[in-house]
C-alpha cells in the first residue's frame, strides 16, 4: 500500500504531468535471479497484479530514457498485463537531488540511480566512483554485470534497503568546455569550474581531474551552461548531443575519465513482494531495456564525432595515461579510499 507520501508525490505529479504521460502511461529474497526465458502469465505464481513507478532525472532522448519505456513495454508484454508500470521522466516527479531518498522511503518504486549517488550509505561504493577503473564498455558490463556486479548490488541492498537490478552504459564521460580550449593534462583544468552532479562523489572526481568541481542538477545544466555559472561539464558525447549541450558548448577534450553506467534500482520491499514469476519477468524486461540502450549508446559514440564537429565544436585527444596516473593516485593518496576493497580493485583491474 502506497504511504502518505507516495501518494501526496503522485498527487501532485498528475497536476504537474498530466501531458507528459502518453508516451509511457500506465497501462518492484533481495537476491536478483539472472534473466531468463520469458514466463508464462498464467503461471500459478504469477501473483497479484503489480504497478511499479519508476521516476527518472534522464531526458526521454537519452538511450536510457528510452530503455525505461522499453523495460515497461517489455514488462507488461511478457507478464500479460499482470505487471504495469508508471513512468516519470526528466525529474518531473523526483529529480537526482531528491530521487535516492524517495526510492529508499518507498515514494517510488524505481529510479536510476548509480554508485556516485549511492556512496553516503555504502561508502565502500565510491570505488566504482573513481576515474579510470574501467578501461572499457566491455570492462565495465563484464564486471558489473557477471558476478562481481551481483555481489556488489546484493550487499547494497542489504546495507540502503534498494537493490540495483544491473548496469546500463551511459557512455565514456568526456570534457567539454564553453570557450574552444583543449584539455590534454590535469593542469590545464586548474581554474576551470566544471560543473559535477552533486553528491560528494562526484565533486571529489572533478578535483581530482585537476578542475574546481561546481554542484549542480542536470536538469539546470544546460542554463548554467548557456549563463556561464559554469566553464564547462562532463559527459558521454551522447548525452551531449542528447541534451544538446553542444548549442552552448565549443570544444571538447576526450579524456575518457569514466566508463559510466547507470542501475536501475529497486526498493527492497517492493522486490521481495514480488513472486518469482514476477522477479523473472522484471529481471526479463531490465535485459532487454539493458540491451537497448547499450546497443544505442554505442552506435552514438561511434557517429557522435562527426556530428558534433558539424556542429562547430572543436575536439582534442587527452593525455589518457597521465590523467590515469594523477587520478587514481588522488584517490589512493586520499582517506575516500580507506573502506575499498583493495583486492577487489585489483580483480576488476585484471579484468581488463
Amino acid at each position: 500500500m502506497k504511504n502518505w507520501k507516495r501518494t501526496l508525490a503522485m498527487l501532485s505529479a498528475s497536476v504537474m504531468v498530466a501531458g507528459m504521460l502518453a508516451g509511457c502511461g500506465s497501462s518492484g529474497s533481495t537476491s536478483a535471479p539472472a534473466a531468463s526465458g520469458s514466463a508464462s502469465a498464467a503461471s500459478s505464481d504469477a501473483g497479484e497484479p503489480v504497478n511499479l513507478i519508476f521516476s527518472i532525472a534522464a531526458v526521454p532522448t537519452d538511450a536510457h530514457g528510452a530503455a525505461q519505456k522499453v523495460f515497461k513495454e517489455k514488462l507488461e508484454e511478457i507478464s500479460g498485463g499482470n505487471m504495469t508500470v508508471e513512468c516519470y521522466d526528466s525529474g518531473t516527479l523526483y529529480g537526482q537531488d531528491t530521487e535516492t531518498d524517495a526510492v529508499k522511503n518507498g515514494d517510488v518504486d524505481m529510479i536510476y540511480s548509480s554508485a556516485s549517488w549511492l556512496t553516503d550509505g555504502s561508502p565502500w561504493v565510491s570505488m566504482f566512483t573513481a576515474g579510470y577503473v574501467f578501461q572499457s564498455y566491455d570492462h565495465m558490463t563484464k564486471v558489473l554485470n557477471g558476478d562481481i556486479g551481483k555481489e556488489v548490488f546484493q550487499k547494497i541492498a542489504d546495507e540502503q534497503g534498494i537493490l540495483p537490478l544491473g548496469a546500463y552504459y551511459l557512455g565514456t564521460r568526456q570534457i567539454s568546455l564553453s570557450e574552444d580550449r583543449a584539455i590534454t593534462t590535469p593542469d590545464d583544468l586548474k581554474g576551470v569550474n566544471l560543473r559535477m552532479p552533486n553528491s560528494d562523489a562526484w565533486v571529489f572526481l572533478g578535483k581530482a581531474m585537476g578542475a574546481n568541481p561546481t554542484a549542480i542538477a542536470f536538469n539546470d545544466l544546460y542554463l548554467a551552461l548557456q549563463t556561464g555559472t559554469v566553464d564547462g561539464q562532463d559527459n558521454p558525447l551522447p548525452t551531449v548531443q542528447s541534451a544538446k549541450f553542444y548549442e552552448v558548448q565549443k570544444s571538447i577534450s576526450l579524456t575518457n575519465h569514466l566508463v559510466d553506467s547507470v542501475w536501475p534500482t529497486m526498493n527492497v520491499n517492493t522486490w521481495n513482494s514480488l513472486t518469482d514469476t514476477q522477479k523473472g519477468w522484471v529481471m526479463e524486461a531490465i535485459e532487454a531495456a539493458r540491451q537497448s540502450c547499450d546497443d544505442q549508446n554505442l552506435k552514438t559514440e561511434s557517429e557522435v564525432q562527426d556530428f558534433l564537429k558539424e556542429q562547430g565544436l572543436s575536439i582534442y585527444e587527452a593525455d589518457v595515461a597521465t590523467f590515469a596516473d594523477h587520478v587514481l593516485e588522488t584517490y589512493l593518496n586520499d582517506p575516500i579510499s580507506d573502506s575499498w576493497d583493495k583486492d577487489l580493485l585489483a580483480e576488476i583491474q585484471a579484468m581488463a
